[in-house]
């Protein structure tokens, strides 16, 4: 029996891959001669250069850029097997998780650190960049990742302003000037976890470097060839922290789903938290969904307690499967 395990991170919780292993064994102790394909997902947010790395057989590039507050932060990026591509997460410099709960101010963080990884991938001769905006700590649309790159923005004064997100209001004129020219030979690929781009189709985010913007989770499955996996599957298993009404807009979970589908392979979805409208899931794909949580318990606590409910909910979900082979009509 082949079961394939494809969740997503649980945010501030547990990885993807800590995910798939949970995942794996509490399916194990009951189900110890399946065999187990592990392929941690992301859909543009944390754990995106994580799945694309491991996918490509790639590595690893670290360096200190600006954190979303101005703070010093130690940040991220991934090149693909080939060295061709950079994959970055905004959120390994501009991330929420960043930023301690009670400084968390929106008005005032930057995306100027994102800006700061892609010039660095530039410095490096990358012209493909794969731009994961999911888990951002910022509402400056860009501003700051833009400065990083070049591009100054003035007050109806002339005054050069500090990107942040409560200057954005502030923006009477953009210069264009110092923007960096490699921009202009280069292919950046957005990867959106949710399929609502700021202020529309002419918004920010769908006019922002002349970028395609992609659901993100279409990006990462081309990449770990999901489709190859599910073939011949009896299960899939997938999830993410929360299942909602909005995981149907783009998250990884449904693209999952969509593809388990088109196999004809029933879908699981384990979720920490299942809220409101989680039924609309089951319209594309997800067959079933359980929470991993056994108790309502302050939020620190379950955070810190992921990966043993995971665990424990996997093993419950392969008892029930298990029983219901028993079960005579």
């Amino acid at each position: 029996m082949k079961i394939v395990i494809a969740p997503d991170s649980f945010k501030e919780s547990l990885s993807a891959e800590k995910c798939c292993q949970a995942i794996k064994a509490g399916f194990s102790t009951i189900f110890p001669d399946a065999h187990y394909i592990c392929l941690p997902i992301a859909d543009g947010g944390e754990g995106t250069v994580e799945a694309m790395v491991a996918a490509t057989d790639g590595n690893i590039v670290k360096l200190e850029v600006c954190g979303p507050m101005g703070e010093k932060v130690n940040a991220f990026y991934g090149l693909t097997g080939d060295g061709k591509t950079a994959v970055i997460e905004m959120a390994a410099a501009s991330g929420l998780m960043l930023v301690a709960p009670e400084k968390r101010n929106p008005l005032l963080a930057s995306s100027f650190g994102t800006g700061e990884l892609i010039r660095h991938a530039l410095d490096n001769g990358i012209r493909h960049i794969i731009l994961g905006i999911g888990g951002s700590a910022t509402v400056d649309g860009g501003m700051g990742m833009a400065q990083a790159l070049g591009v100054r923005f003035l007050d109806a004064d002339g005054q050069v302003l500090v990107a942040n997100g409560g200057n954005l209001v502030r923006v009477a004129s953009i210069e264009m000037d110092e923007c960096d020219p490699r921009l202009a030979n280069s292919r950046i690929e957005v990867a959106c976890d949710v399929d609502n781009p700021l202020v529309g189709a002419r918004g920010a985010a769908a006019v922002f470097l002349n970028a395609d913007i992609k659901p993100g989770i279409e990006i990462v499955l081309r990449a770990v060839n999901l489709e190859q996996a599910v073939q011949g599957a009896a299960l899939v298993i997938t999830g993410e922290g929360r299942i909602d009404s909005q995981t149907a807009g783009g998250k990884a979970p449904l693209g999952v789903a969509s593809v388990a589908k088109q196999f004809n392979v029933p879908v699981i979805g384990i979720a920490g938290v299942l809220g409101d409208g989680v039924e609309v899931v089951h319209q594309y794909g997800i067959d079933a969904v359980f929470s991993i949580l056994p108790r309502l318990a302050p939020l620190a606590e379950v955070l810190a307690s992921g990966e043993t409910n995971l665990f424990n909910s996997a093993r419950n979900i392969a008892c029930a499967i298990k029983i219901g082979q028993g079960i005579k009509n």
